[in-house]
């Protein structure tokens, strides 16, 4: 479909216009355009754009706390009640460990992830081990996210991989990331990837979602 049908949709989730982005949104869908349109052509799309300017001497915290925002309005109008899209890309954990009462970094990752089409499940802030195992044998993810934005998670963050492998659950990816923990190397921190953005951890779970098995980054 023409991007141009989604220029005012994709500028009002920029600029963190959220009821302005659901007004397009409803627009879209009257005038004929699918919820998986919406979502990959333009939800998708606005994430890139935003993706491009995530740099060093452009990353604005603010910019993109408020474009997600506009986002999870947007996905609560195309799945009311928490629904999941029926050709979802796979089932993401993510906690913020702890001792880690921050969550902002682990909001945003859930919001970009679930605009990218996957279905997170999100185990909360200050969120012991014990739990994302409890829910990782439950719901069997293709992933764990964890978010830090305080070094002093990091000792627990080397256990995760492995509390779960001694629980049988070792298919399943860990991914770190956060202020505290982007600094540090997989094989410091005992997972499977560390992300730099969101957007980086978002493009490890395509690239592992197709892979067999994924190798250590």
């Amino acid at each position: 479909m023409a991007t141009t049908v989604f220029n005012s949709f994709i500028a009002n989730l920029l600029e963190g216009n959220c009821d302005e982005s659901i007004a397009e949104a409803k627009k879209l869908q009257e005038s004929g355009v699918s919820v998986e349109e919406i979502v990959i052509d333009g939800i998708e799309a606005a994430m890139t754009l935003l993706d491009a300017k995530c740099t060093v001497e452009q990353f604005n915290l603010l910019e993109i706390m408020l474009a997600g925002r506009a986002v999870t309005g947007v996905m609560r109008h195309l799945y009311p009640e928490g629904s999941v899209p029926k050709d979802s890309k796979g089932t993401v954990l993510v906690a913020a460990l702890e001792g880690d009462v921050h969550d902002l970094g682990k909001n945003i990752l859930k919001i970009v992830l679930t605009a990218k089409g996957y279905f997170v499940i999100d185990c909360g802030k200050d969120c012991t081990i014990q739990k994302i195992v409890d829910v990782a044998a439950k719901e069997f993810p293709m992933a764990v996210g964890i978010s830090g934005l305080i070094t002093s998670i990091i000792p627990l963050v080397k256990r995760v991989r492995g509390t779960l492998q001694d629980k049988g659950i070792d298919q399943v990816k860990v991914m770190a990331g956060g202020a505290a923990l982007k600094q540090s190397l997989a094989e410091q921190l005992n997972v499977d990837y560390v992300a730099d953005t969101v957007f980086d951890g978002a493009g490890y779970l395509d690239r592992i979602r197709n892979s067999a098995g994924g190798q250590r980054q």
